[in-house]
C-alpha cells in the first residue's frame, strides 16, 4: 500500500483489484483491474500507475485514459510469482520474486530484486534474497528491501548505472533460519518483515509484520521502537501518510490467507492510527 495524491492506495489480490480510499476513508474507489492478482504499487513520474501482476509475472501500466498495459514481462526472470515493489524518482522499479511456492509451503528457496529500467527493459540486480517483499528508497540512493524469511531489512547503494552494491543490514532481527520448511521458518522470525513504509522524519521505517497482528517502527540497525496493533487481523503492508503525515494505514486480513475463503468470506480491512513521527 501507498501514500499517493491525498489518497490511500492498496492492492486487493482477492478481488484482482487496485484501489484508493480518502484519509477518513471515505471515496474508495477502484483504479485498475489486474487478473493476475494486484501486488506492488509506483508511479511513473507523469503520474501514471504501475501495479505487480504476480502471477503471470508481469508489470502492468494505467494509461491516463485508465486502460491497463503491459510494461514489462518478467516472467524469463523468474519462475514463482512476483512480489513487491517500489519505484524510484526516474520511474525505475525494483520488484522483488517469491523464489519458492509459499502458499503450497513447498521448500524454501531465495528468490531476487530485478529491476525495470525507464525503457521497460529488465534484469537481475540482486540476489539470491530470501523473499524480497516490502521495499522503499531512501534519499534516492538507498534501496531497503524487507526479507520476509531473512529476519532483516537489507540496504543497497544504487549505482549511477543503476546496478546495486552489496547487500547490507539495515535492521536485523535475528539470524537467517536454516530452515527449508517455511513454516519452521517462520516460527524463528522475530519479525516477518512484509509491507514496509517510506522513511519517517527521523530516519525510523514502519514494518508489517505478517506473522503477528502488528507493525513495528524499526530505526536502522534493528531497534523497535513503537508497536501498533491490529487486533484479530494479522498486518500485510503499512504506509505512513496523511495530510500532515502523521497517519499511519494498515493492510491487515485473517492469518490463513486462503485466496477461495477470503475471495467468498470478506474480513480483511484498510485501518488507520495517528503516530508522532511523520513521513520524512
Amino acid at each position: 500500500m501507498r501514500w499517493h495524491d491525498g489518497l490511500v492506495w492498496f492492492s486487493d489480490i482477492y478481488t484482482h483489484g487496485v484501489y484508493s480510499v480518502g484519509e477518513d476513508g471515505s471515496r474508495l474507489r477502484s483504479e485498475a483491474e489486474v487478473p493476475g492478482e494486484p501486488s506492488g504499487l509506483g508511479w511513473l513520474p507523469d503520474g501514471r500507475l504501475l501495479a505487480v501482476s504476480m502471477r503471470d509475472r508481469r508489470l502492468v501500466r494505467r494509461e491516463h485514459d485508465g486502460t491497463v498495459v503491459t510494461r514489462a514481462d518478467l516472467s524469463a526472470l523468474s519462475e514463482y510469482p512476483l512480489n513487491d515493489m517500489t519505484v524510484g524518482a526516474d520511474g525505475t522499479a525494483w520488484v522483488g520474486t517469491w523464489g519458492f511456492d509459499v502458499m503450497s509451503l513447498a521448500p524454501r528457496r531465495p528468490g531476487s530484486l530485478i529491476r525495470v529500467d525507464p525503457d521497460g527493459s529488465v534484469s537481475v540486480v540482486a540476489g539470491p534474497v530470501h523473499f524480497p517483499n516490502g521495499a522503499t528508497i531512501i534519499g534516492g540512493s538507498t534501496l531497503v528491501v524487507a526479507e520476509s524469511f531473512g529476519n532483516r531489512l537489507s540496504a543497497f547503494d544504487i549505482q549511477a548505472d543503476g546496478s546495486l552494491s552489496e547487500r547490507r543490514d539495515w535492521a536485523s532481527f535475528g539470524p537467517v533460519p536454516a530452515d527449508e520448511d517455511p513454516a519452521k521458518a517462520m516460527g524463528r522470525l522475530g519479525v516477518a518483515a512484509d509491507g514496509i513504509s517510506h522513511v519517517d522524519a527521523e530516519g525510523a521505517i514502519w514494518v508489517a509484520d505478517f506473522i503477528k497482528s502488528r507493525a513495528v517502527r524499526v530505526k536502522q540497525g534493528g531497534e523497535i521502537v513503537d508497536e501498533v496493533s491490529t487486533g484479530n487481523l494479522n498486518c500485510y503492508s503499512c504506509a505512513l501518510g496523511g495530510a500532515d503525515g502523521r497517519t499511519l494505514f494498515l493492510c491487515a486480513t485473517p492469518a490463513d490467507f486462503d485466496p477461495e475463503k477470503r475471495a467468498g468470506n470478506p474480513e480483511s480491512a484498510v485501518l488507520s492510527t495517528r503516530v508522532d513521527v511523520p513521513l520524512g
